[in-house]
């Protein structure tokens, strides 16, 4: 029969070996919810909101089609679109922290914080006045009020665009041009308003400020010439100087016959002033989803080209340090192809978890520990058990005490075999105990022999 204690004994075990194995289950899931959830965090895409308007114009089409383009792509950042009434008020969205990207003119008064991500466009201004019609039945071509910036003073200009910037660009290039601003008179018309505006006897000049094949530009030259007569092209010899004292400004040249061939519009290249029309982001932005949304955009640049034309223009910025408005570190990295690679991203990351994952082994070797503390106690008793015996055998009085020995240490042998396979003990544990098992077995034989000849000379000695 089998002795109830072994039963109870292995009992437990088993309800031990199910708790702890319970525990490694436990302790597996959680390291698996920390690593998924980790790398969750580090793949999730990311999502910047873009401040652009005014809704309808071509820099909220063109960031409308980026963020469908992104999204039908499955792209690492997205965009998601703050419509706004236009460029200032895309500005204010930034600087209040309601979105993280901005599309803005570089000339504006934009936050110190604001750092280049892209160029979308390069605006050029183009200043023209009207030759004036020929009289009826005359071939001879009027001579035109207004032949070189100089002429300017005393007269009205009309600016296309309500926005201040363009006046403020206008007093700029007159100013450096020696002409004194406040003797020109500026009169501002909306983008809607050209064909009043070309009928406006008042009016003897005109500027445009916009990309060089922009619609709007090459309706109004159209619009004046039709109206005032063929456009005389104003070329800013000072061009040069204004984007040296003023960075935020460029020298460019207008290309001939790029606003029409025939007749041509201008006859010959002309010297201007250009401004850049960026996407802006604040300097805390992380770098990494800076240059990951920097790759998807001129990664995706051709494609987007034959979705909308003016996508075409979209340009890298300066990383130089000195440049006007600086690159965003994380844009000048895709750039100049110094963005870290995965393990330099994720470095600090990796080795969070293999702490993580080394702690929670740490832990899980204390809890085997703790948890199997009764059977490795319960080898050291059979150990000492064995010993113990061992002396007891050499005072056997009869075989049947040896055998009950006997079958109490293969009882204890069999308990310190489930401990082994249970992981409490090691084999140099049981080297130990088959060492302790050696020396009984030795002993018992030795006793068993000392009893066997004690019996047989029992009998002699009731003979004699």
């Amino acid at each position: 029969m089998s002795d109830p204690n072994d039963n109870s004994a292995r009992s437990r075990r088993r309800r031990k070996q199910k708790s702890y194995a319970l525990l490694i289950l436990a302790a597996g899931m959680l390291a698996f919810g920390v690593a998924a959830g980790t790398l969750y965090y580090v793949l999730r895409p990311t999502t910047l909101r873009i401040a652009v308007g005014p809704a309808g114009s071509e820099d909220q089409k063109l960031v409308q089609l980026m963020a469908q383009t992104f999204a039908r792509e499955g792209s690492s950042v997205r965009l998601s679109l703050v419509t706004t009434e236009g460029t200032q008020e895309s500005i204010a969205s930034f600087t209040a922290g309601k979105a993280d990207l901005a599309v803005a003119r570089g000339d504006l008064n934009l936050p110190e914080n604001a750092e280049s991500v892209a160029i979308l466009r390069k605006n050029v201004v183009v200043l023209w006045a009207p030759s004036g019609l020929p009289a009826k039945g005359s071939r001879k071509q009027p001579t035109p009020k207004v032949k070189s910036l100089e002429d300017l003073a005393g007269h009205r200009v009309g600016v296309i665009g309500r926005t201040q910037a363009n006046v403020t660009l206008l007093r700029v290039i007159l100013k450096e041009s020696g002409i004194n601003p406040d003797k020109v008179t500026i009169s501002q018309f909306a983008t809607s308003q050209l064909s009043e505006m070309a009928k406006d006897q008042s009016v003897d000049a005109f500027m445009a400020v916009g990309p060089l094949k922009s619609k709007i530009t090459v309706d109004a030259i159209a619009a004046t010439a039709a109206a005032r007569g063929e456009p005389k092209f104003l070329p800013i010899d000072v061009s040069d100087a204004i984007a040296k004292k003023n960075p935020v400004y460029e020298s460019e040249e207008i290309p001939a016959s790029i606003f029409g061939s025939s007749p041509q519009r201008p006859e010959d290249k002309v010297d201007t002033v250009a401004i850049n029309h960026l996407i802006i982001a604040p300097k805390s932005l992380s770098d990494t989803a800076v240059a990951a949304f920097a790759r998807q955009l001129f990664t995706n640049r051709q494609q987007l080209a034959r979705e909308l034309p003016a996508a075409s223009q979209i340009e890298k910025p300066d990383t130089d340090k000195d440049a006007a408005l600086p690159a965003h570190a994380g844009a000048a990295a895709y750039i100049d192809g110094n963005e870290r690679t995965f393990l330099e991203k994720y470095t600090d990351y990796i080795w969070f978890a293999v702490l993580i994952l080394s702690g929670l082994g740490s832990v899980g070797a204390w809890f085997r520990h703790y948890w199997n503390k009764d059977e490795r106690e319960q080898y050291i008793a059979h150990r000492d058990h064995l010993l113990e015996l061992i002396a007891k055998v050499r005072k056997a009085e009869t075989p049947e005490q040896l055998a009950d020995m006997q079958n109490a240490a293969d009882s204890m042998l069999r308990e310190t075999l489930d401990c082994y396979d249970d992981g409490t003990v090691e084999e140099s544990d049981l080297s130990v105990i088959a060492l302790a098992l050696e020396q009984f077995h030795h002993a018992v034989t030795d006793r068993r022999v000392v009893l066997g000849a004690g019996a047989a000379d029992m009998p002699r000695m009731r003979v004699g």
